[in-house]
């Protein structure tokens, strides 16, 4: 189905900011940003003019892997503080007309959850079955190394399974060792992690955001075995095909959905995360006829820019390929479903720094990637600094990283001799998490006004320059080109709903499609790279409205030729009466 501007759901008009919380804001000095801190800073986030506020995990939590380990899905993680704190900060944006989406973690807990521990204390525990315990490969000494009981390699390097001692078998972790896997062939497992989801529907939060939900459904034989994937380096191999979008997922988030969502749906915000989702997989996921999720992220354009060796091994992107990727998004999900937009989170570094120039064009690249991002059909997510177009770290030593998948990947890669310090500290300073991570700059200051303690992470020492209190004070700022594109969002249905037709798709460095709705119809282009484009569109553009644009005189089309200075990224609206075409 095609949403019309009188049936469209209300998250096709939302914009989603993403609130990291350990480096949002700290308010006790402890260097750690807490919820007390986000109470500080809501009115910036109502200033810019968002409708949903996303929160990575506040549960309690060891901090493995930075709190997507829980402990505990009903408590707040003290670092961050109380769960009286959460529900002052949830009714602080709920009275500025802001929904709040919690993260849901739920294809692995922490091994220090209560469920795990019961689960690991003996083979007959009531909760053995929660999670996937396997005996050693047959003929093998249990705990040698190729025992395990598959092949499968870890997201976070090494193999998926661990050996314990006391019970004498492994248990499946896709991430860290002390990330095990749920086991939702386990109906009792389900019904607990229901329970949890309405608890928090009920406490007031308004969604979702689904962490690698697509991996909950394993390929389990008759006989409970799972089977081992391709080979790839050494003696483990891709299990993927194994857990990635498994046999039962779509019957288990329609399960979830009538579960947990039916008679409270229409103000709900379900997106899932699901890496390696094909266009396919999108359609399926989001058809709202099928009642399972409103939109899911995909990955395919932020592995564009990985070189054979994987994520650390970068390499210059290729703007046709991400044309290509986007514009199959756009169309796959044109007719049914719903796409999730994002450059940033958590897990990605700066866009400013990877897809733009983070130097001399920081301000000029951070806003027209912006407005190639949000002028397509979906929702648009903005992870916190975007908006002030902050950059990577560019960490200098492995000291002053924090990332467990960074610091795992230097581990392995120097025990294999595959490279060297220097190689391996460019892979990670362009592409690790932490990226990400540095504390939200909100002033000059010594720590840019996150703290006044040390901070956990570093913070970027650009933070002299670029922060909020500057970008707020210049009219011209990323933070103000946010603004109006969000505005735009609001108050435009072209914007919202109308049709995406991608235009010079084989051009190396401009980006440039049409949206159209009952005749209306916006241009936007986009110049990728630091010198100035010419390219030729249809003349019924000639003389076009500026709707949004990032230069102080935007390129207008003059006998269809578009001059786009660098990094330069503009909206064009056909004027009224001229021939349709382009």
């Amino acid at each position: 189905m095609t949403f019309t501007v009188d049936d469209a759901p209300w998250w096709t008009g939302a914009v989603v900011y993403q609130i990291y919380p350990r480096s949002f804001q700290d308010s006790d000095g402890d260097g750690i940003g807490d919820l007390r801190g986000v109470l500080q800073r809501v009115d910036h986030l109502a200033d810019l003019g968002v409708d949903v506020v996303w929160f990575s995990p506040l549960y309690r939590s060891p901090q493995d892997d930075n709190g997507y380990d829980i402990s505990d899905y009903q408590d707040v993680d003290p670092l961050f503080g109380t769960l009286e704190d959460l529900d002052a900060v949830v009714e602080a944006l709920h009275d500025r007309g802001i929904k709040v989406v919690m993260d849901l973690v739920v294809n692995h807990t922490s091994d220090e959850h209560p469920w795990f521990v019961e689960s690991r204390s003996s083979t007959d525990n009531p909760k053995r079955d929660w999670y996937w315990w396997r005996p050693a490969r047959p003929g093998m000494q249990p705990g040698t190394p190729g025992a395990e009981p598959t092949n499968w390699a870890s997201f976070f390097s090494g193999p998926t399974w661990e050996y314990d001692e006391a019970t004498g078998e492994y248990y499946l972790h896709l991430f860290s060792r002390k990330q095990p896997d749920l086991n939702w062939e386990n109906p009792e497992v389900r019904q607990a992690v229901y329970a949890m989801m309405r608890w928090w529907l009920d406490r007031g939060v308004d969604g979702f955001r689904m962490d690698v939900i697509n991996l909950i459904s394993k390929a389990v034989g008759p006989d409970g075995s799972l089977a081992d994937g391709p080979a790839t380096t050494g003696a483990l191999g891709d299990g993927s095909g194994q857990y990635m979008h498994g046999p039962r997922l779509h019957e288990y988030l329609q399960e979830m959905h009538h579960e947990v969502f039916d008679g409270r749906r229409a103000g709900l915000l379900l997106v899932g995360e699901t890496p390696g989702a094909t266009v396919e997989d999108g359609a399926l996921f989001t058809d709202p006829s099928r009642r399972e999720l409103d939109m899911v992220f995909t990955f395919e354009h932020v592995g564009l820019d990985h070189g054979p060796g994987g994520k650390f091994d970068p390499r210059p992107l290729d703007l046709r390929d991400l044309k290509a990727v986007l514009g199959r998004w756009q169309a796959g999900l044109a007719d049914v479903g719903w796409n999730a937009l994002y450059w940033d989170n958590h897990d990605q570094p700066r866009i400013v720094s990877r897809f733009g120039d983070d130097g001399e064009y920081r301000r000029e690249s951070a806003t027209m990637l912006a407005t190639v991002l949000h002028l397509h059909r979906g929702t648009p997510y903005v992870y916190q600094g975007e908006e002030l177009g902050m950059t990577n770290a560019h960490l200098r030593s492995f000291d002053a990283y924090r990332d467990i998948e960074s610091l795992r990947y230097v581990q392995e890669t120097r025990a294999l001799g595959h490279t060297s310090d220097d190689r391996l500290l460019a892979g990670l300073a362009a592409m690790s998490r932490d990226n990400a991570r540095t504390p939200v700059q909100w002033d000059a200051s010594p720590q840019a006004g996150f703290t006044t303690g040390e901070p956990w992470l570093p913070v970027n020492p650009n933070h002299r320059s670029v922060n909020a209190e500057a970008e707020r004070a210049d009219p011209r700022s990323v933070f103000h080109h946010y603004r109006r594109l969000i505005a735009l969002r609001h108050d435009d249905a072209t914007v919202r709903l109308g049709d995406f037709t991608m235009l010079l798709p084989e051009h190396p460095h401009v980006y440039a499609f049409t949206r159209e709705l009952d005749g209306d119809a916006l241009l936007v282009l986009g110049n990728f790279s630091g010198d100035e484009q010419r390219v030729d569109v249809d003349a019924t553009w000639d003389g076009a409205e500026v709707v949004i644009g990032n230069v102080d005189d935007p390129a207008v089309p003059h006998g269809g030729l578009v001059r786009l200075a660098p990094w330069e990224g503009v909206v064009l609206r056909r004027v009224a009466g001229a021939a349709t075409g382009g």
